[in-house]
This record gives C-alpha cells, structure tokens and sequence, in this order.
C-alpha cells in the first residue's frame, strides 16, 4: 500500500492543473509513487500527450486559456467530478494565483504548493521586496510606492539615477517592464508598461528599479516546512536570457566566488523562513559581475521550468518532494544530507524560427528524437500538432556530467543526435550558443544574446549549404524524383562529374545550388562547394525533404532549376505576394483589390502563440488578388494578398 493513503492528509488520485511537458513530467512522478494522474484539457489539447499519458482526463472547455486552464470554476469543478484529493499547478497558468489556492482549498482539496497568503505575498513585486528588506536579504535600490503619482515616480527615478527599470508588481515573464534611459522617455515608459501589466495581470500597479547593466541572474532552490523552517538545493545560473525569458540554465553556477554563493544560499533561507514558506520555490537574485553582490530580485511560487538541473546535480525528485509536503509526510533527506554532484545544463526547445526574430511556429510535428545520453523531458510526440493557442515551448533537454565540461559535451552530442521534423525549432540556434566562448567558459551575462549575436542569428551559411545538399542528395535518390530516372544526367565519371542545378526553398529562403557527383557528393551555391553529408533526412507527406545536421533541420522543396525558371517567367509576382510568417489565425485584412497601398502599410494581421503579427506592404502599389478572409487559420508561406508594383 502506498504510504500517500496512510499519510496525515492522504491522497490517492492528483488532478493536473496545466498542460504541455510540465502536465507530463508530474504525471510520471504520480505513475512512480501509485497515484493516479488525472489530466484536464481544452477542446484544442483532446489529443495532446499529457492527455495521453494520464491515467484520465476531464475535459474543461474552449481552446482560448481563459475558458479553460484559467478558469477556476471548471477546474475546481473537474477535480470534483474526477474524484481527485489533491491539485498540482505545475508552472504557469494558475500557479502563482492566490485565488486559485483560496478556491481549492474551499472546495476540501489539497494543492500541492504554498499557501494562500505567501502566494499573495510574493505575487506582489513590491510586497516581495519590503518583506525582503526586513529579512536584511539586500534588494536592488528603487522606489516601491505603489500608490506614487508620475511625479513622484520621476522624482525617485532622478534620485535613483539613470538608467531605471520600470516593473509591474505582478507577474513576470518581462511584461510591464520598461528600460528608460534619460528623463523624458519615463512618462510613456509609465504609460505602456502600466497599460500592458493590466491587460497581462489585470493589476496596473509598477514601481522602480535601478538597472543593473549586463548583471549575471542566479536563483536558489528552496523548501520550506510551512513552520517556519527551510532548506536549500543549491543554486542555478539562469543567465542566458531573450526578452527576460530564460532560454539556458545550468547548475552550479560556473565562475562563483563560495562567498558569493554561500551568501545566496543564507538569503534565500532567510527569506523562505520570514514567511513560514511550504513547499519548493526559487528566490532569484541579480548580481553585477563586477561588485559581486546579489540583491534580490523575486520569489518564485512554484516549480520552475529549470527544476530538472537541480534533480539532476542533487539526486532528487522535486514533485515527489511536493507531493510528500502536500500529504504531511516527511522530505525524504535533511539539509546535511543534500550533497551537488557534479553539473547539468538545460535547453529549452521551442516552436519558434530565431532567424526570423523568433517568430513562433506551428505545425505538425512528423518525427522527433533525441540522443540517448540526455533527459528529454516533452510535452509532444511525433504525430502531435502544435496549435497557435499556447506558449512555445515543447521540451527540454538536459545533460549532467562530472563537471561542465562533460555536461556541455554531453548536451552538444546529444543536441546533435536529436532530429525534429515539422514546425522550425530553435535548436540550431541553441547549439551555436553553447559553442560561443562567452559561454563555454561560464561568463555569459544577462546581455550574452546581444554580444553573440549584435545582429541577430542566422544559420551558419556553410552548414546550411551541406544541409540543403544533404537534402537534395535525398531528393534525387528518391524514387519520384524527376532526376532519379535513368537519363543520363549522372554520366560520364570521375573525370566529368554528374551536375544537378536544383532551386531548393526552405524556412531560411531559396536558392539555387548544384549538386555534383564525383567520387563524393558536392555541392555548390556558387561562391562556395562542400562535401555533403548523407543520412538524417526524410521525405515528407507534401513531398518536401526534411534533413538535419548538428541540430540544424529544414523542410526543403527542390526542384530542377530549368522548370523553376520557367514557371518564374511565366508568373513573374513572386516580389508582389504578401505571404504568411508562420502558421496562425488571421484576424484582420485591410486588403481589398483594386485598392492603392503605401509601401509599409498593414495590409492583414496574424495571431499565433499569444503573439500579434502585422504583414506590411512590400511596395506602393495596387492590390490585385485577396486571398484570405479574417478568421481562417492559415499555413506558413501561404499567399495572402498579390500586388502589383504602380507604373511610374
């Protein structure tokens, strides 16, 4: 019998409160200790994995979050319905809801997670930095006067000294936060970040910070007893950073004086017990490089996303250890018990395109692997379709070994081995982070992004070259290629190699390439020839060829390039076609044929992802062909609206 249904407050069945990877990473610790998992899902996850891999699901509602994994009333309701002792919320959605907590318990179930009022508490930016200065835990300097007027606010921003950070009190995620860097940018800065933490949050409330200027960001995992005692897991380095969401994190954090690191651990323990915390939660610091002092910055309610590099360097398992807080039952190890072994490092694999801004992208996803010696913890399988109504992120791959070194060969050799066809992924662009030296030597800040990449990521073009070689090398062995029958284009040997000229278009653009056949395949944008690899590719359903190479992928059409010139001449509007970004919902078209537009001006505007897309017209012009209505979801690269160029 499982010591869950003998304990203090016993459970037996835990609903799920979330979705995606978290929903099934909690649900393989319920399956470990003999509970049952019970999932819940929107009408747009009824086929997700984390559907499947409970052991039941409950339906809740619509696809758009508010209808459904935010919305209290029908999960509450769920939990009932399924019989269910206990509510985990993952990450996320209701996590850090103090509401949320308040309507679980009223209902007699247990939530695996803090109470109420520590929720409340650290919820609240402004709430979490007083209860911090009276912990003696040093904070960044600012001013926290919620109820201050705009002058007030300038005024402490000159005695603060510039440049600020403008913050909303509530949530995260770098919503409702501005960096003003003179006097007379602080009044609109006031006014966007307040307008956006209110539509985010609905909780208008900012205050000030000083900006520290390129600061390393740590954070400590703690657990509290909810008596007024806690401990620590260590601390992780969660530096490398876009737009203030994490993007790697690794533990320990590399290049740390002990007395730095012994002082996070005696401020995060001091704050966790000022407010008789239960349960896990992080306490972020920042830290500038140069003084070696961390203040605090906020508290995490919750499991974060990193956790696994803490379970991977202490040897534990977080959401068994809420699991036991939630039922009254004892942590299984003591402070002193708690021993780091050797490092881990975590990427966070999203549907996003990072050469193109990071747009996000959508899709089905027609197979996914990874190499053996990473934990590959996913929300998604080969076969799932990724929808347009939720976050991006769809795994996380996480490498441990004895020290840095092994763990970051670890995770670049498995990052290599892993191979993802459908929607475009920012695992190329990962791989080229780890391989910076900032990076590689443990000196990345929060502005890495910015020094490794000052005009944004492309592909390196010569990997991108083999790999569109790779994949025409495909294209033509396959059996319906036009090239692949006996015609003789291959002829004549080593001393006059076979040449294929071929367009290929991918998400990174179309080109044209040759490839030659010699002793070895070749091939050649004409600047540059490279041998090709051969392997790790795919022909797809649309007949497109999907190929891999060190953690690059694309999806290629390819055809011979006299019949690509040809159809060119013949439809010559190829600059005029305003086409999707990326797969989503269009909400709006402005188009209307035989219409005049100005080059720059909107012409219809996407949704995907919680992102708004406006498509903008290419050229002045007229508009000749409209092909979509607002309210049709449409695929990346589909012809929206024609133009044609206005005759001088």
């Amino acid at each position: 019998m499982s010591e869950f249904l003998t304990a203090p407050k016993p459970i037996a069945r835990v609903l799920i409160a979330n979705r995606g990877e978290i929903a099934c990473r909690i649900a393989a610790t319920c399956r470990r200790l003999g509970l049952r998992a019970i999932a819940i899902y929107s009408e747009a996850d009824a086929e997700a994995r984390h559907v499947r891999v409970a052991d039941e699901a409950v339906p809740i509602g619509p696809a758009p979050p508010g209808e459904s994994y935010l919305n209290i009333d029908r999960i509450v309701a769920a939990a009932r319905t399924a019989g269910a002792d206990a509510i985990h919320p993952g990450y996320g959605f209701l996590s850090e809801n103090a509401g949320f907590v308040r309507a679980v318990e009223d209902a007699g179930l247990i939530l695996v997670g803090p109470g109420a009022e520590a929720v409340e508490i650290m919820g609240s930016k402004i709430a979490a930095r007083r209860v911090a200065e009276q912990a003696g835990v040093p904070v960044v300097p600012g001013f926290d006067g919620a109820d201050a007027s705009d002058a007030d606010l300038a005024d402490a921003a000159g005695r603060i000294g510039y440049p600020v950070l403008v913050k909303a009190s509530a949530g995260g995620g770098g919503r409702g936060m501005r960096r003003v860097e003179k006097a007379g940018d602080l009044a609109a800065a006031l006014q966007s970040a307040r307008a956006e933490a209110e539509n985010a949050f609905g909780d208008a409330t900012i205050f000030l910070e000083k900006l520290i200027s390129d600061p390393r960001h740590l954070e400590v995992q703690v657990f509290g007893d909810g008596r007024g005692n806690a401990l620590h897991l260590y601390e992780r380095d969660c530096s490398v950073q876009r737009n203030h969401q994490k993007i790697i994190e690794e533990a320990p954090a590399p290049n740390l004086p002990e007395t730095v690191r012994q002082a996070l651990f005696d401020h995060a323990v001091r704050l966790t017990t000022a407010i008789s915390y239960s349960g896990a939660g992080t306490v972020e610091f920042v830290m500038d490089a140069a003084d070696k002092q961390p203040c605090f910055l906020e508290m995490n309610t919750r499991l974060q996303v990193e956790h696994p590099v803490t379970e991977s360097v202490c040897g534990v398992d977080l959401v068994e250890w809420q699991l036991r807080q939630a039922a009254g039952l004892p942590l299984p190890l003591t402070q002193a018990q708690i021993r780091p072994r050797g490092h881990a490092i975590e990427l966070r694999l999203n549907a996003e395109r990072p050469e193109a801004g990071f747009l996000p992208d959508t899709g089905r996803i027609d197979a996914l692997s990874t190499g053996p010696s990473l934990r590959f913890d996913t929300g998604v399988e080969a076969g799932d379709t990724i929808s347009g109504h939720y976050d991006s992120m769809l795994a996380k791959l996480i490498a441990h070994g004895a020290d840095r070194d092994a763990a970051l060969a670890r995770l670049i050799g498995g990052l290599d081995a892993t191979r993802i066809v459908g929607p475009g992924t920012n695992l190329g662009f990962l791989r080229d982070c780890l391989t910076t030296p900032a990076f590689a030597s443990g000196l990345a800040t929060t502005g890495f992004l910015g020094e490794a990449f000052p005009d944004g990521w492309q592909p390196d073009p010569e990997r991108l070259l083999k790999l569109r070689g790779q994949a025409a090398l495909e294209w033509i062995d396959d059996g319906d290629s036009p090239l692949s029958r006996g015609d003789g284009f291959r002829v004549g040997g080593h001393a006059a190699p076979g040449r294929a000229p071929l367009e290929i278009s991918d998400d990174y653009g179309t080109v044209e390439i040759t490839l030659i056949f010699d002793r070895t395949p070749l091939v050649s944008d004409g600047s540059r020839t490279l041998a090709v690899d051969t392997g790790n590719t795919t022909i797809c359903a649309d007949g497109r060829v999907a190929a891999s190479l060190r953690g690059l992928s694309i999806r290629a059409l390819i055809r011979p390039l006299a019949e690509a010139r040809m159809e060119a001449r013949v439809n010559n509007t190829a600059e005029g076609l305003v086409t999707a970004p990326l797969t989503g919902l269009v909400t709006e078209v402005w188009a209307v044929p035989g219409d005049r537009v100005e080059e720059g001006q909107t012409l219809a505007v996407m949704e995907a992802m919680k992102l708004v897309h406006a498509l903008p017209a290419p050229f002045t012009g007229h508009v000749a062909r409209v092909a979509v209505a607002a309210g049709e979801t449409v695929a990346h690269k589909t012809v929206l609206i024609e133009l044609e160029e206005e005759q001088s």
